[in-house]
């Protein structure tokens, strides 16, 4: 049994290396904003979430020890990931001028974060 707890948590850890590098590679590598924001947000989440399921089983399957500390880290991480994507997402949309003119008009397209506020300076 301790064999096959060995190896599985060996997988879990060698896939979780895997998309951790490729999400940093992302990060680094990909040209613009918008395309480097799925990096960390969708590779390195998985990779860390194979990390903590793999240190889970390694402290329940060999040292026979519940560990819920791991639980909560992958808990917050996948409610902070999407969100903080999210709002770096919009914030680049507001700030960059060639993306905002890509994009439809605001009464159109329903995109009220590009609808012009009244006491907007630089929307005058």
């Amino acid at each position: 049994m301790a064999l096959a707890s060995e190896i599985l948590v060996t997988v879990l850890i060698l896939v979780g290396t895997f998309f951790l590098f490729v999400g940093s590679l992302g990060l680094a590598k990909l040209p613009d904003l918008m395309r480097r924001l799925h990096a960390p947000t969708k590779a390195t989440t998985l990779g860390i979430g194979a990390l903590l399921i793999a240190s889970m089983l390694w402290f329940d399957l060999v040292h026979d020890a519940l560990s819920f500390h791991e639980v909560l880290i992958a808990l917050f991480l996948f409610m902070t990931a999407p969100v903080s994507a999210h709002v770096i997402a919009k914030a680049h949309i507001l700030r960059d001028a060639p993306t905002r003119a890509t994009l439809p008009p605001a009464q159109t397209s329903g995109w009220a974060t590009l609808e012009p506020h009244p006491a907007d300076p630089r929307e005058r």
